[in-house]
């Protein structure tokens, strides 16, 4: 297995397109979407505690259609959680 350096979370605010990019260097399959396993390593590489359970939850209160990831439809409601979760602020989300 490969070892992969990520960019970390931007500091402060960040806008929509920021935070997407962000996670779109977990995004494995390259599918344009998040899956509960991509959203995980994303808050295990910011050291956060109860990653897994924390990427449970986030699929939870953004996945509307159940099918499994969050695409670019859905991604306010993910940013919308990772405000409440991760204390950042995420701006410019009129575009999501």
């Amino acid at each position: 297995m490969a070892f992969m350096r990520y960019r970390g979370l931007p500091q402060g605010e960040v806008t929509a397109e920021e935070f997407w990019a962000w996670l779109g260097q977990f995004d494995a399959d390259h599918d344009g979407r998040i899956s509960r396993e991509e959203l995980q390593r994303a808050l295990r590489s910011l050291n956060l505690w109860f990653a897994s359970w924390k990427a449970r939850e986030g699929m939870q209160a953004a996945d509307a259609n159940r099918d499994g990831a969050v695409g670019r439809e859905e991604a306010g409601r993910l940013f919308a959680y990772a405000q409440r979760q991760l204390g950042g602020k995420i701006t410019q989300l009129g575009s999501y």
